[in-house]
């Protein structure tokens, strides 16, 4: 394949084919603001590639992906053509609408958090818990990326590494508790359980509502929106987990279903702490 040269302003796609997901959307972003030759990045998930608008080489660009694991290899690089990198008064403009959404997002996922992990406590349910610090999860990233504005390459590696290890520790809390109310016992209150995964619920749709303006743009933003409908997801699967503890009078729905959605926090953990040993 053809390199354009260098320092010239072009445009590289890359095929990333383990990116299928927000967060993975979100860790491939902070892997490349590594880079300060950077114009502007777009994200297709559905195709699962990223359009990257830079002067820097492709190699290196390469080697900020490669601690995600997610196998990206260049696709294709081309000169930019004049008009084809949007302007930087646009972009800081759409920048701020969408920080607002964020601002929204992190603020509902931390209050569903607190509302989550209560009322799992109470109903014992760890189906109920382990959503709750799916949703604490969330909040970091979302966290992570504000943060992330206008800070050094060295804080932002510092803000993900702290949010890495973070995750890791709340996984692991999950998980004990999935393996301690196994060996201990439970008795899961159905009723509780799938009323505060309704609120949950409720809540995500809001946050769908919220990104909707933003997610036909091509950006981030898309991703957020299918952010949030994984969440709405793991909230029904709470919801199904209640209705099978009380049809079978089982703990082992709600036992299933927490210990699912640890693992998935657990991964997201591992994938950031990746990313984050990226060189300043």
């Amino acid at each position: 394949m053809a390199q354009t040269p260098a320092n010239e302003l072009q445009e590289t796609v890359f095929s990333i084919p383990k990116m299928d997901c927000p967060s993975e959307e979100r860790l491939v972003r902070m892997a490349l603001e590594n880079s300060t030759k950077i114009e502007n990045v777009t994200f297709d998930l559905n195709a699962r590639t990223v359009t990257v608008a830079h002067s820097d080489s492709v190699p290196y660009l390469l080697g900020l992906l490669e601690p995600l694991r997610y196998g990206a290899v260049e696709k294709e690089t081309r000169k930019a053509q004049r008009g084809s990198v949007p302007n930087q008064e646009a972009i800081q403009a759409t920048d701020q609408a969408e920080m607002k959404a964020l601002y929204w997002l992190l603020g509902i996922n931390g209050v569903m958090f607190f509302v989550e992990i209560i009322f799992g406590i109470v109903a014992q349910s760890t189906g109920l818990i382990a959503d709750s610090l799916d949703m604490l999860a969330d909040a970091l990233v979302y966290g992570i990326s504000l943060y992330a504005v206008g800070k050094s390459i060295a804080a932002k590696n510092m803000a993900a590494r702290t949010s890495g290890w973070l995750q890791l520790l709340l996984a692991g809390g999950s998980l004990f508790e999935v393996v301690r109310r196994f060996f201990m016992g439970s008795e899961p209150m159905s009723t509780l359980m799938i009323a505060i995964s309704l609120i949950a619920l409720c809540a995500n749709v809001f946050c769908l509502w919220l990104i909707s303006k933003h997610r036909d743009g091509g950006n981030h933003m898309k991703a957020s929106w299918i952010f949030s409908s994984n969440d709405a997801i793991a909230n029904t699967g709470v919801i199904i987990s209640g209705g099978l503890v009380a049809l079978t009078q089982s703990r082992y729905p709600d036992l299933v279903v927490g210990l699912i959605i640890s693992v998935v926090v657990a991964s997201g953990a591992f994938r950031i702490l990746r990313m984050s040993r990226n060189p300043a």
